[in-house]
């Protein structure tokens, strides 16, 4: 799941998170895998996670390899197409990174399989 803020907060975190569970209703005891921040280390969070039957895996204090898959997304997704694009509002915004997220995780060619996509929406 995913969502578009302002701010990260454990609101935010959460609503990725529900999103994420209702879209594939995964089976008990799957893996979450998430960074130290304080909202993915939150009460909420962890209550969360155990509501959907997830167990918590986190990054090791000062290990960024632990999640360089996704970082590497985030990377690509805000130095190739948000920092580059002025939004003039906030639903063109949610729209477009969604849709240019998508087009990330799907191409075959990706940044993903070893090749730099540079393109955008």
């Amino acid at each position: 799941g995913w969502k578009l803020a302002d701010r990260m907060t454990t609101d935010l975190v959460l609503a990725a998170l529900d999103q994420a569970y209702e879209a594939q209703r995964p089976p008990k005891g799957l893996l979450h895998h998430s960074d130290r921040g304080s909202q993915y280390a939150s009460d909420e969070y962890r209550a969360r996670l155990n509501q959907y039957k997830m167990k918590a895996s986190m990054s090791r204090k000062g290990n960024c390899y632990d999640n360089a898959i996704i970082e590497s997304f985030h990377s690509v997704l805000k130095k190739e197409f948000i920092y580059c694009t002025r939004f003039k509002t906030r639903a063109q915004a949610q729209q477009e990174v969604f849709l240019h997220g998508v087009l990330l995780q799907s191409q075959k060619n990706s940044w993903f399989f070893g090749v730099c996509f540079a393109g955008s929406i």
